[in-house]
């Protein structure tokens, strides 16, 4: 299934989700929404809510919650357009555990060490005391 992700999926509100997001939809080109393929994705069409308006594009869309967003930028190694994960983005600490159950999905992929040493640049002690199980 196309979904959109990562930047433009964090300007999009979420109303089932307890997160901020970014807010900087209008530096966006609506007209022309990179899409991605949840087929053969590591995360298949967890955190796609389907059919949803969006208010800055015309027609509906398939759309990651802030977290699946931000789960695609870590996969694909978009580190800086990740920074703020925590703090700006997600603004939530209970879904923390929910993050760290996914990321920690990707410990096997070739990028692991760079997004473990993300994730201990965003979530210090919490993700070191996760790993240590």
């Amino acid at each position: 299934m196309e979904y959109i992700s990562r930047l433009y999926a964090l300007n999009i509100p979420d109303p089932t989700e307890q997160t901020t997001g970014d807010w900087h939809w209008g530096a966006l080109d609506w007209q022309q929404i990179p899409l991605l393929e949840s087929v053969g994705s590591v995360y298949g069409d967890y955190g796609i809510r389907r059919n949803v308006t969006i208010p800055h594009a015309l027609g509906r869309f398939n759309v990651a919650n802030h977290i699946r967003a931000l789960l695609d930028m870590l996969v694909t190694s978009q580190f800086d357009l990740a920074g703020g994960m925590r703090d700006d983005f997600i603004c939530n600490d209970a879904l923390t555990p929910e993050i760290f159950k996914k990321v920690w999905e990707l410990r096997d992929w070739p990028n692991w060490p760079q997004i473990d040493r993300f994730m201990g640049s965003e979530y210090f002690m919490a993700w070191e005391d996760f790993k240590d199980g």
